[in-house]
């Protein structure tokens, strides 16, 4: 399923078939991937009614986000039916997932202002990405990365919002290109007192700075680089427990580095990636609690090697080395290697018909070796796009699944405890779809997906006497223990609308949705904290209408599920729940100024995502925006 939003200011056709790089490393129509792929223009996320980069994502067609608090405060991404940490984040090119902990994959240092696009490629994508793109991958492209000789570009944007419960909300960023250098930046900061909780407000301060550079050396040779600081201090009462004496906070801070060298001479193309990324996080469970204190880092290299036979045939190779730690007072000190090479062909057998296999060979340190293969495939004819795909994935226990609450301090029950012997979890995933592009202003696609897992992990409740370790445990309490389970299935069908119309130069409508039906069966029928909170039926759906100076613009989503296992008496959770997000705005002086007003849970409803997190109810706020 091809999707692209289009803001309406942009007065464009619908790009129904864009330039992708997330389905082989290649740029290349993403109807030639054979792949379900969701690619979001980055001028987008200033049109829409929301406030950071999990916001926007979670109203795409198929894409589940369990949120913990409001505007980047803690979400967590999932794709059909998986776990948060079966999500892939990348950003140009490598990998954002922290290795602590799945929670902190929202977390992503960059200001929305850099944003060039976003692609979502869902389903399997081990062969090329290795662990933990089992449900999809979300890869973020910044204007920078994504800048190419010899063009021009200006432009200094910036927005100012407040609104309720002492909401001030500023962004700003600015995009320079003039021949062989480009050079971008932007800032985000969302501060609020927060809506009242239990004994606490769900404050947050959340602030992120982004900085990149490109410099085209030579008409062959470029060298980009980018850095980022994260700063995001928050309530997280009842995140990770039930108890009523929760009134935790935390703070996560993170800094990023990225060094990317690219080649290219004739068929060949060379590129070189390095990132390291190192993040703090300090929780404390309450002011009477020793605070847990986290340091994580991961060090990575991918190097890869495009050749071209011919316009029909591309061979890509690659190999990346990965190294995650960890240093903690609550998990331990821990660290771990592993190390991937992989082949991806992409090859027109006819003008038609197209194929990518790939494979990949990982190495880690625990668990060895492990063959990763994939093919997908596509067939065009006439309006109607026919794909499928089958491919296996892989993913290894992060630290917190492996050694959360192992440190000599009692643990009370109902706290989550790791497993130092888990296993890694495998899978085997089959889809089939098609796209039918009805009109130049009508797409309609739909498809079916399968993924059998072998050892999945999540956690289960289990008595004190069950507990392989007891040493730092009540011997009346009940915990949840990080488990494999045994064989889980999960199955659904996806479908998708959407829908484009410029009626005239300041008349236009943009609609689109994604609706989703999912079931996860397991062999052993337990009970599990995460698996069985997923969605059952899923609608995400945005809508922007404009005539004239004004425009409205509508997200919204509804969800049924299974409520989550072990949730808190206290928690307004329901099997289902409908939100609504409504903006209406002025453009003025040719569109360079803008103001607005936005409704966020426009009709008051009372739910919770994940375990004992009360979302904020509705959230008035008004605001002005510049762009130059």
């Amino acid at each position: 399923m091809l999707f692209v939003l289009v803001t309406a200011g942009q007065q464009k056709e619908i790009e129904l078939d864009p330039i992708t790089v997330s389905a082989s490393l290649t740029p290349q129509n993403a109807s030639k991937t054979g792949r379900n792929i969701v690619v979001i223009e980055g001028d987008q996320i200033r049109q829409l009614p929301v406030q950071s980069v999990d916001e926007l994502i979670r109203y795409m067609p198929g894409i589940e986000v369990q949120s913990r608090g409001p505007m980047g405060t803690q979400s967590n991404i999932t794709m059909r039916g998986g776990t948060f940490q079966q999500v892939l984040i990348i950003l140009d090119g490598i990998r954002l997932n922290d290795p602590l902990t799945g929670h902190f994959n929202s977390y992503i240092p960059i200001a929305p202002a850099e944003i060039e696009r976003i692609e979502i490629l869902k389903g399997a994508s081990s062969a090329i990405y290795g662990t933990e793109a089992v449900g999809g991958v979300v890869h973020i492209i910044t204007k920078t990365f994504a800048a190419r000789k010899g063009t021009s570009a200006q432009r200094i944007s910036g927005q100012v919002t407040t609104g309720a419960y002492g909401l001030r909300n500023a962004q700003a960023g600015f995009n320079w290109q003039k021949n062989k250098t480009a050079i971008a930046g932007g800032v985000l900061q969302n501060v609020a007192d927060g809506q009242p909780l239990r004994g606490i407000n769900g404050f947050f301060n959340l602030s992120t700075l982004s900085l990149s550079v490109k410099h085209h050396l030579s008409d062959k040779l470029s060298v980009a680089y980018r850095g980022a600081y994260d700063d995001r201090n928050f309530s997280a009462q009842n995140f990770y427990t039930t108890s009523t004496a929760d009134t935790s906070t935390e703070r996560v801070i993170t800094r990023w580095h990225h060094l990317n060298l690219a080649f290219h001479q004739k068929k060949h193309r060379f590129t070189f990636d390095a990132g390291i990324k190192n993040a703090s996080d300090k929780f404390q469970f309450n002011k009477s609690s020793v605070a847990n204190t986290n340091r994580s880092q991961i060090i990575q290299a991918l190097a890869l090697h495009h050749y071209s036979f011919s316009e029909n045939t591309i061979l890509t190779t690659g190999v990346q080395v990965i190294n995650r730690s960890v240093k903690s007072n609550n998990r331990g000190d821990h660290s771990i290697t592993n190390t991937g090479a992989f082949l991806i062909l992409n090859h027109e057998l006819t003008k038609n018909l197209l194929i990518n296999p790939a494979i990949r060979a990982e190495w880690n340190e625990r668990s060895g070796w492990e063959i990763v293969p994939q093919l997908n495939a596509s067939y065009r004819c006439n309006k109607l796009l026919f794909r499928g795909s089958a491919g296996r994935t892989i993913r290894d226990a992060d630290f917190t699944e492996r050694f959360n609450n192992y440190q000599p301090v009692l643990i009370k029950t109902g706290n989550r405890i790791g497993n130092p012997d888990l296993g890694a979890e495998s899978s085997f995933s089959y889809e089939a779809g098609f796209d039918y592009f009805a009109t130049k202003e009508l797409k309609l696609s739909a498809g079916w997906f399968q993924r059998f897992h072998d050892g999945l992990i999540d956690y289960v409740s289990t008595p004190y006497a069950n507990m392989p370790r007891q040493v730092n445990l009540d011997p009346t309490g009940t915990y949840f223990l990080a488990k494999n389970i045994n064989k889980v299935n999960t199955r659904g069908i996806e479908l998708d609308v959407q829908y484009q119309k410029t009626i005239s130069k300041d008349h236009s409508l943009n609609l689109s949705t994604g609706v989703v039906w999912l079931k996860s069966t397991m062999k052993d029928a337990v009970p599990t904290l995460y698996v069985s909170n997923h969605a059952k039926f899923l609608v995400n759906f945005s809508a922007q209408y404009r005539y004239k100076f004004v425009s409205i613009a509508l997200n919204g989503l509804y969800k049924q599920r299974n409520p989550q296992t072990g949730n808190a008496a206290f928690v307004p959770i329901s099997k289902d729940y409908f939100l609504l997000n409504a903006r209406m705005e002025g453009h003025f002086i040719e569109n360079k100024l803008g103001l607005f007003i936005q409704a966020d849970n426009l009709f008051n409803r009372k739910y919770a995502d994940i375990f004992g997190t009360v979302m904020p109810n509705r959230w008035l706020m008004t605001g002005i925006k510049v762009t130059l």
